[in-house]
């Protein structure tokens, strides 16, 4: 890791900024040395260079596969110990503006009016239930989110679950042309702010109090996810090899397939294991980053992580990750948000190991064709809360479904199918146009629906489309 020293100019920059943060009254002691720290290594260039000669394939013993981690005991009191050291933390940060809605993204209903949330807490539920034990949920909000998520959790306060949440930090966002915290410049709303990405997941655990309270209570790790991924349920084989071997950091891998070429990917590098994203890529090299011969593995961003390390490390502030520039426009001003992700922390850790892991594992939605795809028969909903993929599907692929921007909006998606096709024999579905689904529609192979400009095509209930192109009526 090089780390240049700041030139003149970047050093002014830096005085005005210290000065500036020093009088947001908005924000913590913390979050103001944790921001400038962060710009700090921005501005002195620090990077992180890969020299593509010292890239290795990572060996099995880096990047387990799934079939080789430890064994389990089938005792339920063995079962109960392992899970009476686990904490489970979703990363909440995230609103449903993409998919038009407003506040967060895990609230959206997936499947038999259940949320997100709804699922996570009902699979922790089932597994306290079972065993006897206590995995706490905790929730890492954002200023954007945290409001709206306290008032959802009260609806929780009487299951058998102990949920927390906690907020990530809140850091100003720059305006690029003076590199002045935007919120010094009358823009004193939300927009002057963003949360810096899940990477700071590690400081706001410890500065929210919840890390030393969760090691009081004999807590050891924490299984951390993106809210929005149904396949991230707690998977005990994976917990029980990481306190076997005693690996302080686990990140799940899955194999790519081209839908996920720009997914960052696990090497090993001098020695350790660490994640290559695609930013860090050297352009002559992004061709061979995407394919899926050489790098045939992709971060899930299901991470496994020891609660002790992660004090350790962020007492030394020790975890230094590669930071993510955002560049945005607010009100016509262009600027600057600086972000790092937590799967980047994986260097720091001691016997830090990918678990490769089956594709099940990793099930996000991120739009409403993955809504339609979860909603549908090729998946159907435990009462315990887990989303199983239909056997009857042959092909161990999904099938691949693009919705045109008339379904983006969840509730114009919902508006537009009566009830959601059977798709258990589809290969790929394109939809253009002002179209609607009947009840009852199965679709086969490859399908194309597109309505002509200006007309609305109507697929009638109970149709049967088998690889066809529908263009109108006639074509059905």
């Amino acid at each position: 890791m090089a780390t240049a020293t700041l030139s003149p100019a970047n050093s002014e920059k830096l005085t005005n900024l210290k000065s500036a943060v020093a009088s947001l009254n908005q924000i913590s002691d913390n979050e103001k040395s944790g921001f400038l720290n962060l710009v700090t290594r921005y501005l002195s260039g620090e990077a992180q260079h890969v020299e593509w000669s010292k890239i290795q394939t990572p060996t099995d013993e880096v990047v387990v596969p799934y079939d080789k981690l430890a064994p389990l005991s089938e005792d339920p009191a063995e079962t109960k110990k392992l899970l009476d050291k686990l904490v489970v933390l979703k990363l909440n940060g995230g609103l449903g503006t993409t998919m038009g809605c407003t506040g967060p993204k895990s609230v959206i209903e997936v499947r038999n009016g259940l949320t997100f949330l709804d699922l996570i807490v009902k699979q922790i539920e089932a597994l306290n239930t079972k065993y006897g034990c206590t995995v706490p949920l905790l929730l890492m909000n954002s200023f954007n989110t945290h409001d709206d998520t306290s008032k959802i959790v009260e609806k929780y306060a009487n299951s058998n679950i102990e949920s927390h949440t906690f907020n990530q930090s809140q850091y100003p966002r720059l305006v690029i042309e003076d590199f002045a915290p935007l919120p010094c410049k009358g823009n004193a709303g939300k927009d002057g702010w963003n949360p810096p990405g899940h990477g700071d997941v590690f400081p706001s655990l410890m500065n929210s109090g919840k890390l030393d309270a969760l090691l009081s209570k004999g807590k050891e790790y924490v299984f951390v996810a993106n809210s929005d991924n149904l396949g991230a349920v707690v998977d005990l084989k994976i917990l029980n090899h990481l306190i076997q071997n005693k690996n302080e950091y686990c990140m799940e891998v899955t194999p790519k397939t081209l839908a996920d070429v720009k997914g960052g990917t696990l090497i090993s590098y001098d020695g350790k294991v660490q994640l290559l994203e695609i930013a860090q890529v050297p352009d002559q090299h992004v061709n061979e980053f995407k394919s899926i011969e050489k790098f045939k593995i992709f971060n899930t961003n299901n991470l496994w992580i020891d609660l002790k390390a992660i004090k350790r490390l962020v007492e030394a502030d020790a975890l230094k990750m590669e930071i993510i520039p955002n560049s945005k426009e607010v009100d016509g001003i262009k600027v600057l948000q600086l972000e790092t992700a937590a799967g980047a922390a994986i260097r720091f850790f001691d016997r830090a190991i990918g678990a490769n892991v089956p594709r099940s594992r990793f099930l996000p939605v991120k739009a409403t064709s993955d809504l339609l795809l979860v909603q549908s028969d090729l998946y159907t909903l435990t009462d315990d809360g887990y989303v199983i993929r239909n056997p009857a599907r042959a092909n161990p692929s999904n099938p691949s479904i693009e919705l045109g921007p008339e379904f983006k909006k969840v509730a114009n998606f919902l508006s537009r199918f009566k009830s959601i096709p059977s798709i258990i024999e589809l290969d790929s579905l394109k939809v253009t146009g002002d179209v609607y689904f009947g009840a009852g529609i199965t679709l086969k192979g490859k399908v194309y629906v597109n309505a002509k400009s200006g007309v609305k095509l109507e697929i009638p209930d109970g149709a049967v489309i088998a690889n066809k192109d529908v263009n109108g009526p006639e074509d059905i």
